[in-house]
């Protein structure tokens, strides 16, 4: 009896050993199979985490931030120890004990599973499982996944040290508000650094992992705060708190930035604009889309903050002005049911909702409104983000829309959205009354930048970002007209011309393809041999014309293309007026290697680009301090800063250019509108029908330039001009750049002398000569100009038997009209043809 039994255990005991060798066997066997095609765990131990890219000012203020998954990478070291034991005590107490995967933790909650019948089904996964789930492999909850995990959690505890592992779980980890990595959390959430935490914070962190899309902590408050309690519990479960220090943390309410408790992180950034969202594009252009957004950029830009404030005001004001000068008052376009307008808070949040421009600030800020009472004489306005007792009455009144044809109600209904903004007084920025405000359907761009380093300072892409992101400062094709010529006559210059050269200013007839073309003077006139001078002063066509086709236009348009106006520039007559379409960022960019002194110049909107750990993967700027280092430099001496930028015309000739632009804002086209206390060089451009209208100018070192015009051209109406419009806006902005950059005499270049010459008939005057007519101009060593009528320049042409010849002291009709730049509506829309042939001036 006693051997049977023990025969029967025996056998027992045999089949248990069989089947544990064939269940480890089989066990062994899955592993085995599924560890074949495994990630590589070995890339952890390099892996960089998709981080925030950082725009930053040249005084290092932060600016813009770009991301897919908000996440500020943050070292072990630098983690606070209490969030580091929030999260262990929520989600792995036994971290540093096991091995990469917790096996007691896993049986409990089999087990549990079991008895429930599935119906209790937690989580087993340790911070290790959790990483390579996050790094390595999907989500999937399934049992080949699982497998895989334990596999690789128990290799990476090879490899990596536990500190190095938590340092990934704690930059990873999704927290729900597009927030990754317990640093960006701590700023989504509390708008505070990970140091400043305090503890039950700290525990509000480690719950959300559980279910980091529904702990929202204003709409599941309970739910969040529950489950924060149990962290804390966690924590003085396993000794990493006090009874006291939970106590305290427990009874403290949860106070986040969701439940306006705080104020937002991005509340301290301004606005996104035209310069942040061009920095984008360009660097996503040069470095790919997946660093830019994912590679923890530090991008240090040149802007500058106040004078893109400056530059946003002037390019705005002039848009407003043309605008208002149309009369038709305008809404925001949209609108907002009139059931709503009889609760404030639904047509509050009605409000909030829509995608309206907030980021105007001309005059004062710009607010959206809804119309809710309207008469002939009065309207009344629900004001956004604007209690009712502020300034109140929120009335307009029917003088404020003086410029608008018709009554208030004639143009606004109840529900109507609309913009308003405070006006206050001059003398002490006392509250006046609300006005009513308009985006202008017309637009334009602004941009400026320091002509020696290329450095952008400011850029306005049109009105408002928040109403259109199109920047038209980089991405709108225009034709510059007569804003182009400078080329040309630069081309002339370097071919042996000089600026008492005579062209004649007569009618010309060219056959085209497309037919006779007969370009014409802004003024419709002619005014017979002129110097060249006076050509670009007054913005001549036919001189230019003429010049153009004496110098040959494979000549001009080599000199645009080397100065980076076209990539390829047109080669017939009409491109000489303009004809042929750029942007605005070109023309500034070749306009500052007029101010230079011909040098080349690559603007710039980024100084330097960092890595994630700081090492400088771009910079701008290529010239060598020859002796910063040397500390025996004599008092009042500066370093020398030596380049080796590439010359793209001469010295001598950029001098008689800029000198003759002088004249432009001197006496020519842009007489009436540019006035500033330091030399300042320009050229204006009128389009056909004035669709464009441009001005773009420099001092010795700044650069800046405009255009206005609708974004599907159409004619801005009589009286609109690049001088008239555009000048003021370059004008209002370099006065204050002048306060800030200063500004002086431009260089004069060796390799030349200075002659005074009569600016009206190019003759050479006597040295001691005086008066309104005379110039000095500048001519180059070793060359001997001709003056007077000896020299004429007719372009090949045939000129007309009697050709009118006006005297000296002429005057542009476009400079004495009473409405110039208001813009007066067209009385007909120009045809194709009228939009192809080129400037006026």
């Amino acid at each position: 009896m006693l051997r049977a039994i023990l025969s029967f255990f025996g056998g027992l005991f045999s089949f248990a050993i069989t089947a544990l060798f064939f269940v480890v066997f089989a066990i062994g066997g899955v592993f085995w199979y599924y560890s074949d095609d495994l990630p590589s765990h070995d890339q952890l131990a390099s892996y960089a985490p998709p981080s925030i890219s950082r725009i930053y000012s040249g005084e290092g203020r932060l600016i813009d931030e770009f991301a897919l998954e908000r996440r500020l990478f943050t070292p072990i070291d630098d983690i606070p120890e209490q969030v580091k034991d929030a999260f262990i005590a929520a989600e792995d107490r036994n971290f540093y004990i096991h091995t990469g995967f917790d096996a007691r933790a896993i049986a409990v909650a089999g087990y549990e599973a079991v008895i429930s019948r599935g119906e209790n089904v937690r989580g087993a996964s340790t911070i290790t499982q959790q990483v390579m789930k996050n790094f390595l492999l999907s989500g999937d909850r399934t049992g080949e996944r699982k497998i895989k995990e334990l596999i690789l959690a128990s290799r990476v505890e090879g490899t990596l040290t536990k500190d190095q592992i938590l340092e990934l779980y704690l930059n990873e980890i999704f927290l729900g508000q597009n927030s990754y990595g317990v640093t960006a959390a701590a700023q989504t959430y509390f708008n505070k650094t990970l140091d400043e935490l305090d503890l039950h914070e700290a525990a509000f962190l480690a719950a959300l992992p559980q279910a980091p899309s529904s702990y929202h902590p204003v709409r599941n408050r309970d739910r969040v705060v529950s489950r924060r309690n149990y962290v804390l519990g966690e924590m003085l479960r396993n000794g990493f708190i006090s009874q006291a220090e939970h106590d305290e943390a427990r009874a403290l309410p949860l106070l986040t930035v969701q439940s306006g408790d705080f104020s937002s992180s991005r509340a301290n950034l301004p606005p996104r604009d035209y310069f942040t969202d061009e920095v984008r594009r360009q660097l996503s252009s040069s470095f790919g889309e997946d660093e830019f957004f994912a590679g923890g950029l530090s991008i240090r830009a040149t802007i500058d903050p106040e004078m893109q404030v400056h530059a946003a005001h002037a390019l705005q004001r002039a848009l407003e002005q043309y605008d208002r000068g149309l009369g038709r008052l305008r809404t925001a376009g949209e609108t907002i049911a009139p059931e709503l307008l009889e609760n404030e808070n639904q047509w509050r949040r009605a409000l909030g909702e829509l995608e309206l421009a907030r980021d105007v600030t001309l005059g004062n800020r710009w607010y959206p409104a809804v119309v809710l009472e309207v008469s002939a004489d009065e309207a009344r306005l629900g004001i956004e983000a604007v209690a009712d007792d502020y300034h109140a009455p929120h009335v307009i009144e029917r003088g404020d829309i003086s410029w608008a044809r018709g009554s208030l109600s004639d143009n606004l209904s109840v529900g109507d959205v609309v913009y308003t903004r405070r006006v206050t007084s001059d003398s002490d920025n006392s509250h006046v009354r609300w006005s009513l405000r308009q985006i202008p359907e017309v637009q334009g761009g602004f941009m400026a930048m320091d002509v020696n380093t290329g450095r952008v300072i400011s850029m306005q892409g049109g009105f408002s970002y928040q109403a259109s992101v199109f920047n038209r400062a980089t991405q709108a094709q225009r034709q510059p007209g007569s804003a182009y010529k400078p080329f040309v006559y630069a081309a002339a210059l370097d071919s042996g011309y000089t600026p008492a050269t005579i062209i004649v200013d007569a009618p010309i007839e060219v056959e085209t393809s497309q037919g006779l073309w007969r370009p014409t003077n802004y003024s419709n006139q002619f005014y017979g041999p002129t110097p060249v001078r006076r050509g670009i002063e007054l913005s001549r066509n036919l001189m230019t014309v003429r010049l153009a086709q004496e110098v040959g236009m494979d000549v001009v348009g080599g000199y645009a293309e080397r100065f980076g106006v076209y990539d390829r520039a047109q080669q017939f007559l009409a491109a000489s007026l303009g004809s042929q379409e750029t942007t605005l960022f070109r023309m500034v960019a070749a306009y500052a290697m007029f101010a230079n002194g011909g040098e080349r110049v690559e603007p710039t909107l980024v100084d330097r680009v960092q890595d994630r750990w700081g090492d400088t993967v771009y910079r701008h700027d290529q010239r060598n301090c020859v002796d910063c280092e040397d500390r025996a430099l004599p008092a009042g001496s500066g370093p020398w800063i030596s380049s080796s930028r590439a010359r793209v015309m001469d010295a001598v000739t950029a001098y008689q250019l800029t000198s003759m632009m002088e004249g432009v804002v001197q006496r020519g086209t842009a007489a009436r509108t540019v006035n500033l206390p330091v030399p300042t060089a320009g050229k204006t451009g009128t389009t056909n029908d004035a669709r464009d209208v441009w001005f773009v100018g420099y001092t010795s070192n700044i650069v800046a330039g405009c255009y206005i015009g609708y974004d599907q051209p159409r004619p801005l109406g009589r009286g609109a001009a690049g001088g008239a419009m555009c000048g003021p806006v370059f004008n209002e902005f370099m006065q204050e750049a002048v306060k800030k950059y200063g500004g002086g005499r431009f260089r004069v270049p060796e390799g030349g002398y200075f002659l005074n010459i009569d600016r009206d008939s190019g003759a050479r005057l006597a040295d001691n000569a005086s008066g309104p007519n005379v110039i000095s101009e500048f001519f180059r060593e070793g060359v001997e100009p001709i003056f007077g009528l000896a020299a004429v320049i007719d372009g090949g042409f045939s000129l007309g038997s009697d050709l009118p010849i006006f005297a000296p002291g002429e005057s542009y009709e476009a400079l004495q009209r009473d409405d110039a730049g208001r813009g007066t509506a067209p009385s007909a829309p120009a045809s194709l043809g009228s939009v192809s042939t080129g400037g006026l001036y």
